[in-house]
């Protein structure tokens, strides 16, 4: 049986312990944050899209073998796009993680897993944007290594997005924002 090949698009082996995971599983990975070329694409088992900040191109997805994921820290359909952890605060909207499928647009393929947190500001754990992006960070990876198996034998029910709400963009952030170690409180009561 040939080795496993998979497109891991977005963080590094220096930013998740992903990377890491999928090699003990004897898996082939290649780690990409460029342009996905059509010859990447159909060499692909699967591509998995985690910190990736391009959309992959319709010609691209219709030529994989099966859907390619992606992990979203955000509740889908809440905050698509860009720091979905900081517009989760500033638009109060329910906070969580999601692994859905990948479409043509941003954050609205199909729901896989999904899971929600009552994150309180107030706590010293969860005072700043900084630390609650962490936890979340740390509860996604936690969310794709417990659905593995789940996920790679495509064994789950896709759900439809049941609205696509709108896109945030970096362009979108606001400007007082110079660091992610600012108290959320604070910010928010500005």
């Amino acid at each position: 049986m040939d080795k496993l090949q998979y497109l891991f698009l977005g963080y590094n082996e220096k930013e998740t312990r992903l990377i890491d995971f999928l090699k003990e599983k004897k898996i082939q990975v290649k780690n990409l944050d460029g342009n996905v070329s059509s010859k990447d694409a159909k060499q692909a088992d699967l591509i998995i899209s985690f910190g990736y900040k391009k959309l992959l191109k319709k010609e691209i997805i219709s030529e994989l073998r099966r859907p390619a994921i992606n992990l979203h820290m955000s509740l889908l359909p809440y905050n698509r796009g860009s720091h979905p952890n900081f517009w989760s605060f500033l638009n109060r909207t329910p906070k969580g993680i999601t692994i859905h499928e990948v479409d043509c647009g941003a954050d609205t393929g199909d729901i896989i897993f999904q899971k929600k947190f009552e994150i309180d500001p107030n706590l010293e754990k969860y005072s700043t944007f900084k630390k609650t992006y962490d936890f979340l960070f740390l509860e996604l990876e936690n969310l794709f290594i417990n659905n593995f198996d789940k996920i790679v034998a495509q064994n789950y029910d896709p759900k439809k997005q049941e609205k696509v709400l709108p896109l945030k963009k970096d362009s979108d952030l606001p400007s007082n924002i110079d660091s992610w170690d600012i108290n959320i409180l604070k910010y928010l009561n500005k």
